[in-house]
């Protein structure tokens, strides 16, 4: 397809969020990069094979839909209804419900169930590579594999592993799969925080009990070559990896420096904002806050250093290239895209302001 124009972005961001002026829009030209390239069963069926769910996954990664939505709702029929088993979303719209309410804390900040179960859906996706043929990705091997206990690239994984777990024995019988859980609980994870983009949400992966291969989860010390060669691999440009590492923006770090465990990567870690990409930038790190070697590198390097400066202060354009790429990233692997549902209005609802009084510490 021909590179996105300013307007046609413009058009496509997420309208609960500002829109950008031109200046700002000139210097996000470099989402015009991103991949656009299918994957899954989307690289070989004919258009005239796509299903709904089908044509609107292929457009999201094309680029010429957004990956967010911030407005759908859903009101349930309750859990045993037969109305309830007649809507494929209505098993997940209460699995959902379920998870939002583990994932706040009494104060109603997102807590650490929350961030480790993004974390968590990055992982289960990420373990897939072109490289590596086709096993990997979010198929729910990195806890029905037992990847989550076995792998150092997994420490601090293991409590929300086993959430996942738990939930999995609670909802399979409606046939909810572990991979459905696991990225369910990723994009519910982001939304809980204020700002965090609502990502379009997709149900009916399979699962495996099959080990994803190894040396596909990127880590902290990676060098910028691994990084962007890793993230080709699973189609994800250099601007991508950039937008997707922009969640760091509400992580804690606890074994990169076991000594300052609990550090956040940027001063306002209970907020989905784009604070991680300035601080990054500064020379001295600010106080309390510990940066990723990968993270300093890709704020720096020439191939990535545009983007990364681009998204500081660019809330909606970041959030736009964040939803595209996590909706990208949450379907590597997956064989039966053009089978899936979306079920994004069983999310709860997008926090577009920061509430008052809201610890950002």
């Amino acid at each position: 397809m021909p590179p996105l124009t300013l307007l046609s972005l413009a058009l496509l961001l997420p309208s609960a969020l500002s829109y950008p002026n031109m200046e700002t829009l000139r210097s996000h030209a470099s989402l015009s990069r991103r991949s656009t390239a299918l994957i899954g069963d989307l690289t070989t069926l004919p258009l005239s094979q796509l299903s709904p769910t089908g044509h609107a996954i292929r457009a999201i990664l094309n680029g010429t839909a957004s990956g967010l939505d911030t407005t759908s709702t859903y009101s349930p029929p309750p859990r045993d209804s037969p109305a309830c088993a007649a809507d494929t979303c209505c098993i997940y719209a209460h699995l959902a419900s379920a998870m939002r309410t583990a994932m706040l804390d009494p104060s109603g900040q997102c807590n650490n169930l929350a961030r480790s179960s993004l974390r968590l859906g990055f992982h289960d996706a990420a373990g897939w590579s072109s490289k590596t043929g086709p096993a990997g990705g979010a198929d729910g091997s990195i806890v029905l594999a037992g990847e989550c206990e076995a792998r150092a690239v997994n420490n601090g994984l293991q409590d929300a592993c086993a959430q996942m777990r738990v939930w999995h024995d609670a909802y399979k019988a409606s046939g909810v799969s572990m991979a459905d859980v696991i990225q369910l609980a990723a994009n519910v994870g982001t939304v809980v925080c204020p700002l965090g983009p609502r990502v379009r949400s997709f149900v009916g992966r399979k699962d495996s009990s099959v080990p994803a291969p190894e040396g596909n989860v990127p880590e902290a010390t990676d060098s910028i070559d691994k990084l962007l060669s890793m993230f080709q691999d699973k189609t994800i440009s250099p601007a991508g990896l950039v937008a997707l590492v922009g969640a760091h923006t509400a992580s804690q770090q606890f074994f990169f420096d076991p000594a300052r465990a609990g550090a956040p990567q940027d001063t306002t870690p209970h907020i989905w904002d784009t604070d991680f990409y300035g601080n990054t930038l500064q020379e001295v790190a600010p106080n309390g806050i510990v940066r990723f070697d990968s993270d300093v590198a890709l704020s720096r390097d020439p191939r990535t250093s545009s983007s990364w400066q681009g998204f500081q202060g660019a809330q909606g354009f970041w959030a736009f290239a964040y939803g595209q790429e996590y909706v990208r990233l949450s379907l590597l692997g997956v064989s039966n895209i053009n089978d899936l549902t979306e079920c994004t209005k069983v999310l709860p609802e997008f926090i577009s302001t920061v509430p008052a009084g809201l610890d950002t510490n």
